[in-house]
């Protein structure tokens, strides 16, 4: 029983005769270390980079919004307040909104404007609460605006600006677009352009008396549940068939799917350089076994046992490998330590949306890279193993 351990620490030691083999084995716990730290790293990117484009865009577009199945509708302040009862646990913020032109001067911006319970709108979009902490919204035509407009028309807090609404009014002998002012109180940053070019958030009372609506119906209504993807189910079966129901994952099916793609597409890649590593570690065992045929053979003569060889070609390989593995895991984690505790790779905000490189290296995704490579290691050294019990004994030891 104490053969097998006696010749994988003989193995392992570095051979004068032939450096090569030990520079192969070296080569190959580098490779599957490298390979391990590289994927590691990369899936806690894609990971981070996901999370973080799915709490911008849920943030934005809301985990669950309730729509009118048809523009003859609208959504009356009588189903709110049965949702309301029905759901006291989850959140709702009524809006309407309109496409509206910005103007300031000579200069014009398309955007779009919504109308909002502020004290609700808080509740549910954490970018229009953050921007309500150094704002005091205390008319109902005053209003924040994206950051990306409050730049291009260089405005400060409290300057007056005009809007002009797609709804018309008679002039004369034509019709011109409602206009009205509003005053300038604050600006949210989401970090993404396509928001803070293009929305508008005033009060609901205020848009609606410029748009002459109803003050008790609505266009649509944000929620906000503890579990938005099952939740969605309780509402739809609740509420009357004239009204839908959509989620912020189906408003983005397309872009999360390719991320997915992408993720499962970089695994694969990746897991093919622990794969060329591991062609190291059958070379590496290949060449032990060729240089140590005579010494197998007399082994085998003396009464050792194939399985005993086996076993102990085995052993070498799975140390070699699982050295690289456990080696791998330790980089790719003081890896993702050292980028997650110190700026040292800053992105573009206004491009991916945050100046911090995204880490989130999941649970699932860790088991199944060192699962991964645990099989990877395991098959490398199966065959060289069993090709060391293929050697003639008698013909080995007559010519060698």
């Amino acid at each position: 029983m104490s053969l097998v351990p006696y010749l994988v620490k003989k193995y392992l030691r570095f051979d004068k005769s032939q450096p090569f083999i030990t520079i192969s084995a070296i080569l190959a716990f580098l490779g599957v270390s490298i390979g391990l730290m590289v994927l590691i790293i990369s899936m806690a990117i894609m990971n981070g980079t996901a999370k973080e484009f799915k709490d911008r865009i849920s943030t934005m577009n809301y985990p669950i919004t309730i729509l009118p199945t048809s523009l003859d509708y609208k959504i009356d302040k009588k189903e709110l307040e049965l949702l309301k009862n029905r759901f006291p646990d989850f959140i709702f913020s009524p809006y309407i909104e309109s496409q509206v032109i910005v103007k300031n001067g000579n200069e014009l911006e398309g955007a779009m404007i919504f109308g909002v319970d502020f004290d609700s709108e808080a509740k549910i979009n954490k970018i229009v609460k953050k921007a309500l902490e150094n704002s005091k919204i205390d008319n109902k035509f005053d209003m924040i605006m994206g950051k990306g407009l409050v730049e291009s028309f260089a405005l400060m807090n409290d300057d007056k600006v005009t809007l002009l609404f797609t709804k018309v009014e008679p002039g004369g002998f034509s019709t011109m677009p409602t206009m009205k002012r509003f005053k300038l109180k604050g600006e949210f940053d989401s970090g993404m352009q396509a928001y803070d070019n293009a929305y508008i958030y005033t009060t609901i009372e205020g848009l609606q008396k410029v748009l002459r609506l109803p003050i008790d119906q609505y266009d649509g209504i944000h929620v906000r549940t503890p579990h938005p993807m099952e939740d969605i189910k309780k509402i739809r079966d609740f509420i009357s068939p004239t009204f839908g129901t959509i989620g912020w994952w189906q408003q983005n099916g397309n872009l999360f799917a390719a991320m997915a793609m992408e993720k499962k597409a970089l695994f694969i890649v990746l897991m093919l350089i622990v794969l060329v590593a591991s062609l190291n570690i059958i070379s590496s065992l290949l060449m032990t076994v060729m240089n140590r045929r005579r010494e197998i053979a007399l082994l085998l003569s003396l009464g050792a046992s194939k399985s005993e060889i086996k076993r102990a070609f085995f052993l070498l390989g799975s140390v070699i490998g699982g050295a690289g593995v456990l080696f791998g895991v330790f980089l790719g984690l003081f890896g993702l330590y050292l980028l997650s505790h110190f700026d040292i790779i800053t992105l573009p905000a206004d491009v991916y949306m945050t100046s911090k490189l995204p880490i989130d290296l999941s649970m699932t995704d860790f088991i199944s890279i060192v699962i991964g490579a645990v099989v990877i290691v395991v098959l490398s050294s199966f065959y060289p193993a069993k090709k060391a019990t293929d050697i003639d004994v008698l013909e080995t030891l007559r010519n060698e």
